[in-house]
Parts: structure tokens; sequence; C-alpha cells
């Protein structure tokens, strides 16, 4: 029985013993873990301006105790300073964490901060100024607790100390000066004065490396003040040796903010060089001496110079004046010239009406005279009833002719003298009959014509036709202006629909997007997305630089004038043709309007673009800025070239077709063109080849064709003209103007292979800016030189002009920012506003630069204007 039991038991016997062994293991173990994880916590009563020298190990902790009272009325900094005297603390680093009443801060001695590709860089020496929680009392009495601790085993010495930070609120208009690095950044406090709602916060330095940060916070724990967080809330943006930032009292509800100050770990981010890549992934690098010395200074964005005395004895200057004084500083300029216009079209109506009394009722016309031997007197009213029946014709030509017309050499001097009466009547009447020849003949030449231009161009009859005329040696315009002017009007109104619907389609995604841009500058506070003139850019609403935007009003207000101006001149025209005015007919370059509509239209588009870029101006969307620039200059150049070719003016279709492949260039040299040998080598041969092939088209007027015959013909002209005999060009003055065209774009196209500049748009621009001067230069040589004169409005306009685009271009090359930098070293070339305290250069480039265009626009308008009696087989092309 007893066996028995014995093994009945026995299995219970052993779990249980096994189950007491390792319960006994278990707190053995926990002995040993409590009496391993016991610690000496030391509290100490700590006092400011103090350096406390200690040692720390695993087994002791230290809190220092510190109490200090705060005002409500006045608010000081508290900077904590640590050092670690012991070397190796790396592998075991010191913990300290202050303890405040609303806040916390942590921080390890050494301090590791990371760089790019996870370069590590160790800072023994930190300095870190404590978040100041805000106190409703006037005097408050506040604790905080400096706990110090480690997991190294040895001792690790270091030194503690807290200090008053006596200067840290910062005082309008009064400049502070500090030093910081990456361990030890600074912020201050600034309280925004009664009346002032925008200030601008400048930080300067004249240390170009390190790189830093400033950063605007609002008052609120904890304060992001390193390298690996300021970016996580409030405004902040990269400097060398300038930063500045605009604030308005409507962002910080407790009227006052935090300016932070962060050196970087590298300066890459600055334009900087990289330091070289780590062997080593844990492999911690001496970053070297750091420090900068920086100045901050804080001022209202608005100068009390830009305000009236009355405003001036105020406490502050008023955002809301000198906002209003600019807008109407800009429509005052603009809204100048739609009244000048007025005044000179007054002028110009009336000096036409006297002309016309004077031409038809000379007042020093004496009864004698009128009754001498051999003269009929013409009575007033058979004069009045005459002039009725030839209604039919407008004063204005009568007028004109009587005072250019050739038809007075077979009457003598003294005939014209004696018989200007007569010689009115004499003139109409001899008008009426042209007229009416013409009349007749226009007629049949509609019936037979069609109002499709394909059809008039495919007879086989009128193509050899072509071939005859335009390849004389010398044409007149008349040989260029044969087709029906219904086909030609309609063929260039088609420019301005066009150019409108593309700039329908272009305009709603860019507004898109920049919009998209600033919600994305105002929600994460960088401000190195956009390249501003941070020193002169006044917000107003959710717009960062309102007044870059303004300022290109003057693009669209001097659009609309122009187009208005050509419609009056369109109106006129339209009803002299609707008269059978001779002169409309058959004198003067043929008016066709439709290229001029799509100037100015194309002026307004360059206005909003412009307005758009600059809501956020940088590299990816400076193609807005440019577009339409390329349209301007490329119509300008086919205007120009329209007024003496009409016939053979290229379509609306072809000349936007190459303008959007000069865009799509302009686009893949932004992207691909920096540094990019391949892409310029390309480049280059295009647009020597694009020169050659343009050149010939103009040359031989578009009477040649690129085939597979086209080298066997090349070689044959060059055996016939070169080396059979040498013979000089026919087209002498068409060949020296393409000689020169090719020169310079060679040159162009060297220099880009050569150089590569980084802004390939604006060396694109360049092209078409020289290429369009060359051939306005030329145009006027030659006009000069065919005996053509330049009447006096035309020769205003291009005195005013040159003059002002000097003015302008020497605005545009201040350069107050380039995204072809960095936006730290973009801000170096920020400048102080330079007009009521709103506009800085750029805006003033903007206001001369739309003046600018607005007058070549009047220069192409006006300068063959002495031709509008001339016949049209007279004025020869060049």
């Amino acid at each position: 029985m007893v066996l028995r039991s014995g093994c009945k038991f026995g299995p219970v016997l052993v779990w249980f013993r096994l189950g007491y062994v390792v319960l006994l293991w278990l707190c053995v173990t926990h002995l040993r873990c409590a009496r391993a994880e016991t610690k000496t916590v030391v509290q100490k009563d700590a006092e400011f301006d103090v350096t406390y020298n200690d040692t720390v190990t695993s087994d002791n902790q230290t809190i220092y105790a510190f109490n200090h009272t705060v005002s409500r009325n006045k608010t000081e900094g508290i900077r904590v300073t640590v050092d670690v005297l012991s070397e190796g603390a790396e592998s075991s680093p010191i913990l300290f964490v202050v303890r405040q009443k609303q806040a916390v801060l942590s921080f390890q001695v050494p301090l590791i901060l990371r760089g790019l590709y996870q370069r590590k860089y160790p800072y023994a020496h930190v300095g870190r100024t404590l978040c100041q929680p805000p106190t409703r009392s006037l005097t408050e009495t506040q604790y905080f607790f400096v706990d110090v601790s480690t997991l190294s085993s040895l001792g690790t010495h270091y030194q503690l100390r807290i200090s008053r930070v006596d200067s840290f609120t910062l005082h309008t208009d009064k400049k502070f000066s500090f030093t910081a690095s990456p361990s030890q950044p600074q912020y201050f406090k600034y309280v925004f004065p009664d009346g002032v709602d925008t200030v601008i916060v400048k930080v300067n330095s004249e240390m170009t490396f390190p790189c830093s940060v400033m950063s605007i916070q609002d008052i609120q724990c904890p304060v992001y003040d390193l390298d690996n967080n300021v970016a996580f809330i409030g405004m902040y943006q990269t400097m060398t040796k300038t930063a500045a930032i605009t604030v308005q009292r409507k962002d910080f509800p407790s009227n006052s903010f935090y300016v932070v100050v962060v050196v970087k770990t590298e300066d890459e981010a600055c334009g900087g060089p990289l330091r070289f890549y780590p062997l080593r992934p844990d492999e911690l690098i001496d970053a070297g001496n750091r420090s900068k010395t920086l100045d901050v200074v804080v001022s209202p964005a608005i100068s009390c110079e830009s305000l009236s005395q009355a405003d001036q004895r105020t406490s502050a200057p008023s955002n809301t004046d000198v906002y209003v004084m600019g807008m109407l500083f800009c429509l005052g300029i603009f809204l100048s010239f739609y009244l000048l216009t007025f005044l000179v079209a007054c002028v110009e109506n009336k000096r036409m009406h006297r002309r016309r009394e004077g031409l038809l009722n000379p007042a020093d016309m004496s009864p004698a005279e009128t009754g001498k031997p051999g003269v009929t007197p013409v009575s007033p009213y058979e004069y009045g009833s005459f002039v009725d029946n030839a209604s039919t014709l407008s004063s204005e030509a009568i007028t004109d002719s009587i005072a250019s017309d050739a038809n007075y050499r077979y009457m003598g001097q003294e005939t014209l003298k004696r018989r200007p009466f007569l010689t009115a009547i004499h003139h109409v009447a001899i008008r009426i009959e042209r007229s009416l020849e013409s009349v007749a003949g226009r007629s049949r030449h509609e019936s037979l014509s069609s109002i499709e231009e394909d059809d008039y161009d495919t007879l086989a009859d009128i193509d050899s036709d072509k071939n005859i005329v335009r390849t004389k040696k010398y044409l007149c315009v008349s040989d260029l202006a044969r087709k029906d002017k219904r086909v030609l009007s309609k063929k260039y109104q088609i420019y301005f629909w066009n150019i409108v619907t593309i700039g329908v389609f272009y305009a709603l995604p860019v507004i898109q997007l920049v919009i998209t841009y600033q919600t994305v500058v105002n929600v994460t506070g960088n401000q190195d997305i956009c390249y501003y003139n941070f020193l002169c850019a006044h917000p107003l609403g959710n717009l960062s630089a309102f007044n870059n935007i303004l300022s290109n009003l003057g693009y669209v207000m001097l659009g609309l004038l122009f187009l208005l101006i050509v419609l009056q001149r369109d109106i006129i025209h339209s009803r002299a043709l609707d008269r059978n005015d001779l002169n409309a007919l058959e004198c003067g370059i043929p008016k066709h309007f439709g290229l001029f509509y799509a100037m100015g239209t194309a002026l307004m588009m360059e206005g909003l673009l412009s307005a758009c870029y600059h809501v956020c101006p940088n590299y990816t969307n400076f193609q807005f800025d440019t577009s339409f620039m390329y349209m301007i200059a490329g119509l300008c150049v086919l205007k120009l070239y329209q007024k003496r070719h009409p016939d053979i003016n290229a379509s609306a279709y072809t000349a936007y077709a190459c303008l959007a492949a000069v865009i799509f260039f302009s686009v893949l040299g932004v992207v691909f063109g920096k540094g990019n040998m391949v892409f310029w080598i390309v480049f280059s041969v295009l647009h020597i080849l694009a020169t050659m092939l343009l050149s010939t088209q103009l040359y031989y007027m578009g009477r040649w064709r690129l085939n597979s015959g086209i080298l066997r013909r090349i070689v044959y002209v060059i055996y016939t003209d070169c080396i059979r005999q040498c013979s000089g060009p026919m087209y002498i003055d068409r060949m020296v103007l393409l000689v020169m065209g090719n020169i310079v774009n060679w040159s162009l196209a060297a220099y880009g292979l050569l150089k590569t500049p980084n802004d390939f748009a604006s060396y694109l621009l360049a092209i078409a800016i020289c290429n369009l001067l060359l051939y306005f230069a030329f145009y006027i040589i030659m006009k000069l030189r065919s005996g053509e004169r330049i009447q006096c409005m035309a020769m205003v306009c291009i005195l005013f002009t040159a003059v002002v685009w000097g003015f302008a271009l020497f605005f545009f090359f201040q350069g107050l920012s380039t995204w072809q930098k960095t936006p730290a070293e973009s801000r170096e070339h920020n400048r102080d506003c330079i007009v009521l305290s709103f506009f800085d250069d750029h805006d003033i480039w903007h206001f001369l630069s739309s003046i600018a265009m607005f007058g070549s626009f009047l220069v192409l308008l006006t300068m063959d204007d002495d031709l509008d009696n001339v016949q049209r087989d007279k004025i020869f092309v060049f």
C-alpha cells in the first residue's frame, strides 16, 4: 500500500519541486535587478548665473531646482548651457530634461545632428533657450527643474549653467547682434506695437557660410529650434547673408511671435560645397567651428516716409493708406495714357477739320481774285451741290489728295494759288471718275475670284504668274498685294481668334497652378519655394507679394488701349472701303488689322501671365512669364514682314505652330538644359538649320521647294554663279539683311554652345529680340533709303519708345532675385522698395516695359502713315 501511494503522488512531487526552483530563480533575479537599478537621486537648489561642475553615472541622478519671478509686463529669456568635459561620451551621452510648468525640454549631450546621406555630427557644447509660458498675474514665481542622468557606468564630467537673457524681447527698428551655431540656436520674442499691423523681420550677417535658417513661430511651447525640426511649424527660409520675412498681426492671435535662428549642419541647402560621403554609416564627423554672428532688426513694412504729415503724427503708419496709394499710383500712370490718347485724337480731328475748312473755304482769298479775266467764279451754292453729289468720297480723301496728288503738276503754281475752288472741284471730278472705274474693275475682279485663298493659288496660270512677279529684281507692294482683300482680311483675323483661344486654354491651368503654389507656401510656411524680393514683398490676403502682381496692370490696360486704337483705325478704314475711297483701295500699305489685334491681345495676356508668375516666382513656372514674350516678338516680326509682303506672309496656323515649337524647346531647356552639352549641341544645330531654311524662304519669296532635288539645285547654283561665272546676288538688299541675320544667329548659337547659360528661357528670348531689332533697323534704313519719310507722330513714338526701353532695361538688369541660384543665394540680391515704400525695381521694370511695348506697337502702327496717299506700284518691297 505504501509503495502504491508513493507511485501515485510521485509525479505531483516532481512538478512541485520544479515550480519551487523556478520561483526561487525569479526571486533572485528580481532582487539582483532591483539592486542594479537602485540609484541615488540628489536634488539641489540652484541659482542663476552659477556654473555647476559635476559628474553623473548610472548609479546617481542629479536634479537642479530653480525658481524665478516672472512679470506680465516684462519677458525674460532663460538660457541653459551645457558642456561635456569627459572624452568618449558619444557612446553614453548625458540626458538633460528641463521640466517647466507647461513645457518639457529634453536633449542629450553630446548632441548628434544628422546631415545628408546619414552623416552624423556630434556637438559637446549645447545651449538652449527655454520656452516662456505666459502668465496671467502681474507677478508670479515659477519653478523649473533640470534632471541630469546617464546609463554610463563610468563617471561623465559636465558643466551646467542657467542664465537670464535680458535682451530676449526685440524692439522696433533696433538692431540686435548675437551668435548662433547648430547646437546653440537662438530665438527672441517680438510684440506688435499699437497701430502696426505688418512688420518685416530682417536677419543679416557678414558671413556667407555656415548656412542658416530663420523661422517665425507662434508663442507656444515647444519651440522648434534645431536643424532637424525647425521646419515643423511657422514660416521659415534659408539664408546666407540676408533673410527677410513679412509678418502680419492677423496671423498671430497673441499679437507676438518668436524669431528663431538656426545654423544648419551643412551648407548644401544654401549652395555651399557638399562634404565627402562617409565610408562608414555610423562614423561621427567633426563639424568644426560653425558659429555665425548675425544681426536681427524688426521694422514696419511701410516706411513713415510714404505717409503724409498727418499720418506721421499718429502712432504708426497706416498699411491701408499705402496700399491705396500704390494702387492709385498704378492706375494714374496708365489712365494718363488713355487721357493722352483722347487728347491727341481730339487735336488731330480738330487739325484735320481746320485743314479741310482752310482748303475748301480759304480765308485769305479776296473777291477780286475770283473775278479776274479767264476765271469763272464759282457760286458757293453750286460748289455745295457738287460736293453733295460727290458724297461717296470721304472729305479726308479730298483734303489728303489735294495736298499730295500728282495731278497738280499740269496746273501751274500760279493757277494753284489763284484758283483753289476750281482746283478742288476739278480734283474731285477726277477722283470720281477714277473711283467709278475702280469700282467697276473691282466688281468684275470679285466676280471672278473665290473667297478662298487656296482656289486662287492652285491655278496653274496664276502660279506661273507668281513665279514671274515674285522673282523680279525690283518688287513693289502692288506685286505682292494681288490677292482678294476679303481673303487676306479673313486670313489675318485668324491670328486674333487663335491667340484668344490659346490664351484662354493657357491661362486657366496656369491660374489654377499658381493658386496651388501659393496655398502650399501658406500651409507649409516654406518660403524657399518662391523667389520673391523679400525686402519689398507686401502681402494682401493670401498673396505674398501683391505689389509685384499689381505692377503688371500696365500690360493689360495698355494692351486694351492699343486694341481700341486699332479698332478705331479699322472702323475708319472699313468705312473708306464702303465708300469706295480710292486712297483706301489703291494707295498706301495694305491695311490688315488682324495681326495688330493679336499683338494687343498678346500684350494683355503677358500682363496676366506675368502676374500669375509673380504669385510664386520660381524656375518651374518661369515659362508663364516668357511664353507670350515669344508670341509678341514673333507677331512683331510677322507684322513687319506683312507690311510689304501681304500675299506671302505666313498663315496663323504655321506661325503659332512655330511659336509652339519655340515654347517647347524653352521647356526642354529649363528642365534639361542646365549643364547638358548634348541638349545644347542638338539645339544649336537646329537653330542654325532653321536660320538657313528661313533665309532661303525669305530670299526667294517662297518660290523654292524642299524636296529630293534640293541638293542638285544647290550644286547647280554654286557651279553657275560661283565657278562658271562670278556674279553677285540678284537681290542685294535682301542678301544684306539675311547675311547680317545669319551672322547674329550663328553667333548666338556659338555663344550658347560655349557658355551653356543656365537661364535658357532668357537666352531664347534674347534670340527673338535680337532678330526683331535687326529686322526693324533694316526696315527703317531701307525705308529712308527708298526716299520715304517718317511722320512726326511716328518719330515721336520711336524716340519716346527708345528712351523708355533704355530706362526699363536698366531696372531689369538690377536683378533683385534669380532662380538660377539657391533661394538663400537669391536673397542676397534683394533690395528695399524705392517708390512709395511699395514698389521695387522690378515693379518699375513692369511699368516701363509695358509702356515701351505699347510705344513699340504704336511705332509699327504709324510708321508707314506717310504712304497713305502713294500708289502701291511706287512703294518698294524690302
